[in-house]
């Protein structure tokens, strides 16, 4: 029996391939409207009790039975064939590279994320022995061709100029961008790998594991996303990670950061608007880059009720806002289980 994703492929097709480009220029603009909602059918059918996050991503992948090879994956630039299932696989982002770990898969090799000094610790011991091939902005071709890679898994967004070379190496398959389709973008590594069955267990897990955490929560307290970036600072809306995450718990956001986007960017002097029952901030990359150690001496922050309740806490930017897969995601909900558990 074929499953709701599989039918919904079927049905999109004949439009993915001419319709990508429409769909990569409004991805980050997308609306409420564009999100999927697992329903009953969904469960008795396919056996998923989570929902997506991105229809355009959703229409990705193949109509391959799980396991089945060859495979003809559609993704973000078109069509790529596997012959077999990959061995031997290079990995060119944090999402992805959580994801492959996520369904037991130990790259060859990965790419570091740029203006991060290393991989995310919480994945650091399963990526002791793997070789890195450069950064995702700085790619060291001659390096992945000498890992002899038989798949090579990125998005769009970070490596779109370099798919050609990269697809003369190895079969490629990207995502349109990542962050808030982290669940669909999961679907689709592992659509490339064959693992698909894998995946929806282990996104079910996730659901458990989101079912579990809001059970320990009372009420519903309002959440506020902090995170301080060389020459910005952002506050975190639903169209991220993150903001799938505090949804799929059903926790409240400010009004500001209660939109369909990705983020918002605020001054120093506007910091007020980052106020929220509670207030989770991170910082990317070097400290002294960013506003972190101004905005946090300032009186404007001292003076947010969080901060005077004690509710502003720093958590893992690695985590929270680059693990972009299933991994991250519930190291997010030990987090939050630990922090407004009762």
């Amino acid at each position: 029996m074929q499953s709701i994703r599989t039918t919904f492929r079927s049905l999109s097709r004949s439009a993915v391939i001419v319709g990508t480009v429409l769909a990569l220029g409004i991805a980050g603009c997308s609306t409420a409207s564009d999100e999927a909602t697992s329903t009953s059918d969904d469960v008795a059918v396919g056996g998923r009790l989570f929902s997506t996050a991105d229809s355009a991503t959703a229409a990705l992948g193949s109509d391959a039975e799980p396991g089945q090879f060859p495979r003809t994956v559609v993704h973000s630039r078109g069509e790529t064939t596997l012959e077999q299932q990959p061995q031997r696989v290079v990995v060119l982002d944090s999402g992805e590279i959580d994801q492959v770990l996520s369904l037991g898969v130990t790259p060859v090799g990965i790419a570091s994320p740029k203006d991060a000094s290393s991989q995310p610790a919480y994945l650091e011991d399963q990526l002791a022995d793997v070789q890195t091939v450069g950064t995702t902005s700085e790619l060291n071709f001659e390096a992945i061709a000498a890992l002899n890679p038989d798949l090579i898994l990125g998005s769009k967004l970070r490596v779109d100029e370099s798919y050609d070379q990269l697809s003369q190496i190895a079969p490629t398959v990207l995502s349109i961008r990542p962050g808030f389709p982290w669940k669909e973008n999961f679907l689709l590594t592992a659509d490339a790998l064959g693992l698909e069955s894998k995946a929806v267990e282990v996104l079910n897990e996730y659901q458990t594991h989101v079912d579990a955490v809001r059970e320990t929560i009372d009420g519903s307290p309002e959440i506020s996303l902090v995170r301080f970036m060389p020459g910005r600072t952002r506050l975190y809306g639903n169209l991220s990670f993150i903001g799938v995450i505090l949804k799929d718990l059903g926790l409240s956001r400010p009004e500001i950061q209660n939109i369909d986007d990705l983020a918002v960017e605020i001054s120093a002097e506007n910091i007020a608007d980052a106020n929220g029952d509670w207030i989770f901030y991170s910082t990317y990359g070097k400290p002294e880059a960013t506003e972190q150690d101004n905005i946090l001496s300032n009186e404007l922050w001292h003076n947010l009720p969080a901060v005077q309740e004690g509710h502003a806490l720093e958590v893992n930017d690695e985590s929270w806002f680059m693990g972009l897969g299933p991994l991250g995601a519930n190291e997010v909900l030990d987090d939050i289980e630990n922090i407004l558990g009762s």
